[in-house]
């Protein structure tokens, strides 16, 4: 059956709290044994909608669900979690939710509308470039999504625009699908990341367009979550055309339990500050990740290093960034094995980067069939490191083609063209490395 919101009282005018009369249209489904929750064209403003078992909510063609920023229209659903990683922000409540549920879809052609727009403003803190995280007008933002423990969970076709912060955050799901959905977020806007399975299993998302400032994709293990669902993996991601300010694709840097399993392929990143990055940082492994046929470009962005809020993106351009390092002093960052890479055709303005410590060497790394193309593309010069968030941080170093150091059997195959100022920086740069075969054309 079909439980249509104006027939238990929603009103499309765009600034009457229709939580009520929406929540009241999802009880009543799940409790008749499920059906669709009808969102009809026009826009409805809502605080927090929960989502409950074998219960479609649906957006018709035309129809704007939007979230309200009222916080005392938002649930905090996080009051209770503790979390001794202050990097990952659970504050601030979510929009749609679902809590330990079975059956659950998003579908439709219509909008959910984060008014991220009203949130983020630019304080011109770049200098005037017009390029670093934008200011916020609040401190505790909502995400548009969050679902814990959700079993079969589908979304599908709709459009999120303008996320204030993360957009579809998936916690210890699984068997989820993803496809076909549009994000179209402030590709300036922090913490606005695109889709996060965080602690998930069984997830394949194809079919998508990612904008955002933060990272489009990250794949997680969140400390909250990895005490509840153990390791994150077996995800496929595919068809998809990636924009962020950070990274294309994240594997971890949460990372309090293993990841594994991984594959991206047939995608599209564009003007994102990283291509693939995956990080460890918390004591785990990350092993069996793939990704092949990836076409695009990476760049650099102007920072705001003196303002404490969102000082800097992550990333300077590079197409590949693989990274075993402590976060903090004394602490051993974990494991890193088992990747490959091919296929990769990209224009890049930072070196493929591959980097562990001599206790946490990163083992077997596969990298062939690239074609980078190293050439100026924005408004900073290639003349930086970073490996944030870590003890080394961000620092002045040469941008040579490939950089490695306490790598154990890395093979690296392809061509690399450099313009300009990148001609001056050695075509190889290797530290510690055991095992490394290193055969680069240069064009």
């Amino acid at each position: 059956m079909d439980y249509i919101i104006t027939e238990f009282g929603a009103v499309a005018d765009g600034v009457t709290n229709n939580q009520k009369a929406i929540q009241e249209a999802i009880d009543t489904c799940t409790q008749a044994g499920g059906g669709r929750v009808v969102v009809p064209a026009g826009e409805f403003l809502t605080g927090t909608l929960i989502l409950k078992s074998n219960v479609t909510l649906h957006l018709e063609a035309g129809s704007v669900l939007t979230g309200s920023l009222n916080p005392e229209d938002i649930i905090d659903f996080a009051r209770n979690v503790e979390d001794p990683n202050e990097d990952i922000g659970w504050e601030g409540g979510c929009f749609l939710c679902a809590f330990h549920e079975k059956n659950i879809s998003i579908t439709g052609e219509g909008t959910i509308y984060g008014q991220g727009d009203k949130v983020f403003y630019d304080d011109g803190a770049d200098g005037e470039f017009h390029e670093c995280p934008k200011n916020v007008r609040m401190e505790e933002r909502p995400r548009t999504t969050f679902f814990e423990d959700v079993e079969n969970l589908t979304v599908r076709g709709v459009t999120f625009r303008d996320a204030a912060f993360w957009t579809l955050h998936m916690a210890g799901c699984r068997h989820v699908i993803v496809d076909g959905v549009r994000i179209l977020n402030d590709v300036r806007g922090a913490n606005n990341d695109g889709i996060d399975p965080d602690t998930c299993q069984d997830v394949v998302i194809s079919n998508c367009i990612v904008k955002s400032g933060d990272d489009a994709i990250v794949v997680k293990n969140s400390a909250p979550m990895a005490k509840k669902y153990g390791a994150c993996e077996n995800i496929t991601i595919s068809n998809c055309v990636l924009y962020s300010h950070d990274s294309a694709l994240k594997v971890g840097t949460e990372t309090c339990e293993a990841i594994r399993h991984v594959i991206l392929s047939d995608c599209v990143f564009r003007d994102c500050s990283r291509g693939v990055g995956i990080w460890v940082r918390d004591g785990a492994v990350i092993e069996d990740i793939h990704v092949h046929h990836v076409s695009g470009n990476t760049k650099r962005y102007a920072d705001c290093p003196q303002r404490d809020f969102a000082p800097r993106w992550w990333g300077k351009g590079e197409p590949v960034f693989i990274s075993a390092t402590p976060r903090r002093k004394g602490e051993h960052p974990g494991c890193i094995r088992d990747i490959t890479f091919d296929h990769i055709y990209m224009t890049v303005e930072s070196s493929l980067f591959i980097a562990g410590e001599p206790d946490s060497e990163i083992e077997n790394v596969t990298i062939q069939d690239m074609q980078l193309t190293m050439k100026s593309q924005g408004t900073q010069k290639p003349e930086l490191f970073d490996e944030q968030p870590s003890v080394r941080n961000v620092y002045p170093h040469d941008i040579p083609g490939v950089y490695a150091r306490s790598v154990r059997d890395l093979h690296v195959s392809g061509i690399i063209r450099r313009e300009g100022v990148y001609r001056e920086y050695p075509l190889t740069e290797l530290h510690n490395c055991t095992n490394a075969e290193i055969r680069i054309k240069e064009r």
